[in-house]
């Protein structure tokens, strides 16, 4: 069952060197004040999870918490590339990154295996693609009742999933709207989970549309208000387009990083 406990010791408990970690949010409810805290508690050998890696595994990477990426598409929305990523696989800066490319639906295809308690995945999307040949956790697998032959994906199962909502109740149970992405599957594949959330309110209202984390699929929630900034929370906060903007130049240049890092 969750416990609401303060965003400091949620990670603090759940976020362990050398952990397997996803951070998921898609367009919105980004949890960037959990990648945040990760990065001053100085969490080492990460392999971080994340089907569109943005601003904050740049930052997370930059800041040597991470040894291995596990993802489909990384950049700045709107921008451009993320240079304190590119800084590492390029010119191991700070460590080096170690890289495992899948396609989208690879990624969201391992989550539901692992929220399914499978061992793999199995789909066409891979077949005739450069990926299979790059990415050791792609196989071509033959289909037993008409030989076809597709690929198969090991599931994800993180050690920690972290995600961002919008609300949760005083028991621990979450909901979330607007654009959502694989939140519900990488909470449901992980040993541990975290939520941080808007508001704590006394009972969750049903929203049509809406995903309903329960309690007892949670370990931990955190009220973090503009936890997902500069991402937005739907109904809560807007996108800080001038946030993603000015990352750029930032992201850039390791001195500016650097003194950035310095003032988290």
């Amino acid at each position: 069952m969750a416990e609401l406990v303060s965003l400091h010791d949620a990670v603090a408990e759940l976020v362990r060197d050398g952990d397997t970690v996803a951070l998921e949010g898609f367009t919105h409810l980004i949890p960037f004040a959990a990648g945040h805290e990760i990065i001053r508690q100085k969490r080492r050998d990460l392999t971080l999870v994340r089907m569109t890696p943005d601003l904050v595994y740049d930052q997370l990477i930059g800041a040597g918490c991470a040894r291995k990426l596990i993802f489909s598409w990384g950049g700045n929305p709107g921008v451009g590339s993320l240079h304190r990523f590119r800084d590492a696989v390029k010119d191991s800066w700070p460590v080096p990154l170690e890289l495992e490319e899948h396609s989208h639906a690879g990624m969201a295809n391992r989550y539901v295996a692992g929220a399914s308690g499978l061992p793999f995945a199995v789909l066409r999307g891979y077949v005739g693609t450069d990926l299979v040949h790059q990415t050791e956790t792609i196989k071509p697998i033959t289909c037993p009742f008409t030989g076809e032959v597709l690929t198969a994906v090991p599931a994800l199962n993180p050690d920690v999933a972290i995600v961002h909502a919008q609300q949760a109740d005083r028991a621990g149970n979450v909901q979330l709207w607007g654009i959502v992405g694989v939140q519900k599957e990488a909470v449901l594949s992980a040993r541990r989970s975290l939520v941080t959330v808007e508001e704590v309110v006394d009972r969750l209202e049903p929203r049509p549309g809406a995903v309903v984390l329960p309690s007892w699929v949670i370990t931990r929630v955190a009220h973090v208000p503009g936890g997902a900034h500069p991402s937005y929370a739907h109904g809560y906060s807007v996108r800080d387009n001038e946030f993603y903007q000015k990352w750029d130049p930032i992201g850039r240049d390791r001195e500016a990083f650097t003194r950035w890092l310095e003032d988290l």
